[in-house]
């Protein structure tokens, strides 16, 4: 499981999105939500920063992405994802107010997050399957998918 940090003397001039510039899967919603936020958020791997930021050790780096603001405050994990959408252009609070709000969904969020990190490869090319390989704009193949796996089964039940 990734380590919390909470806070850094490391304050950069706009928030920055740290995360691990080897990772396809990493890659793919860095360049969505680069997308999505414009000049809001800076984003960096963290093998181009890392060594400014003191207090987060390189495993650790590698385990999580983080989000570092300007006042040096860190949201590690699914909170760095939770609270970039507050950056997009239309500005989402919800998921980063329940992830702080809720003890629930923050063990689902972390622990979800750890997984998907373990099987960044897998993750990966599911997500290209279900929403494209053009991050810039995912397409819904997911409900392709759902809605033919949903038809095969009403076929082999009312053929049996």
């Amino acid at each position: 499981m990734f380590t919390k940090v909470p806070s850094t003397s490391f304050s950069p001039s706009k928030p920055l999105l740290v995360w691990d510039g080897a990772c396809g899967f990493c890659k793919y919603w860095v360049t969505h939500w680069k997308f999505k936020t414009g000049n809001r958020v800076n984003y960096s791997p963290y093998q181009e920063v890392a060594h400014l930021v003191k207090g987060i050790p390189i495993k650790e780096f590698k385990k999580a992405s983080r989000l570092i603001e300007t006042d040096g405050s860190i949201y590690s994990g699914p909170n760095s994802a939770y609270r970039s959408f507050v950056y997009f252009k239309k500005p989402s609070y919800f998921w980063n107010k329940l992830y702080a709000r809720s003890k629930t969904f923050t063990f689902i969020s972390d622990h979800s997050y750890n997984f998907i990190a373990k099987h960044r490869s897998f993750f990966f090319k599911l997500t290209t399957i279900c929403f494209g390989k053009n991050p810039k704009s995912l397409k819904p193949y997911w409900l392709l998918w759902i809605c033919t796996f949903g038809l095969s089964i009403i076929m082999i039940v009312s053929i049996l």
